[in-house]
């Protein structure tokens, strides 16, 4: 199958068996939702959606936060992985947002990467989600379906060579909505250990099943 077709065959299925495909994290405006994906770091949203509505009610905007301290968050997100990182992260990113951005979360990735705690994937996920721009977040989800089922090469070894390489072959309009297809189809179909292949409509044209691709 020609990379072209496979594509194609990759969105139609998609746009079929997951006409809706939008983050899992619970937020109200921007700024939650950047708090939120700090957070969720390699830790599953269900955990940071069980740690933010407290977390939220108490300091529920920059300003808030921005007066807050690393050890009073931590309180709020011990539960989290690397809670104490990500508790002086979230203070940085509140008094940053407050500083220099009027209390606003910037819409470019430059601004954004400025911010503590926040990384080209986090980043993306912000501008794909808040500002619908055509910007792929390559998490282990993403990373681990591009592969499997063939849309990238076994050469792109690293998350910004498989990001390249999906924004390239992905109509630009449809980029934000397919970060959310490959990391729900990763979450719940083609898990890493145990995938459930019986499950998965894209079985015939999956090159981890032994279906020959051409570039």
């Amino acid at each position: 199958m020609k990379k072209k077709e496979l594509y194609e065959e990759v969105i139609r299925y998609f746009r079929q068996a997951m006409p809706v495909a939008e983050t899992e994290l619970h937020y109200e405006n921007p700024f939650q939702l950047l708090v939120a994906v700090i957070l969720s770091a390699q830790c599953t949203d269900k955990r940071i959606n069980q740690v933010t509505p407290r977390l939220f009610e108490d300091y529920p905007t920059p300003e808030a936060m921005a007066a807050a301290t690393p050890e009073v968050i931590y309180e709020y997100i011990r539960s989290v992985s690397y809670p104490n990182n990500k508790a002086r992260h979230l203070v940085g990113m509140a008094q940053m947002l407050m500083k220099e951005y009027g209390g606003e979360v910037p819409s470019t990735g430059e601004e954004l990467e400025r911010l503590p705690g926040v990384g080209r994937k986090t980043a993306n996920v912000i501008q794909a989600v808040v500002f619908q721009k055509a910007r792929m977040a390559v998490d282990t989800h993403v990373f681990r379906v591009s592969h499997r089922i063939g849309l990238v090469p076994e050469s792109c070894t690293t998350p910004l060579s498989v990001e390249k390489e999906l924004v390239s072959h992905l109509p630009q309009e449809i980029i934000p909505t397919a970060h959310h297809w490959l990391i729900l189809h990763g979450r719940y179909v083609c898990q890493s250990r145990r995938p459930k292949c019986e499950q998965c409509g894209l079985l015939g044209i999956c090159r981890q099943k032994g279906v020959p691709h051409t570039t």
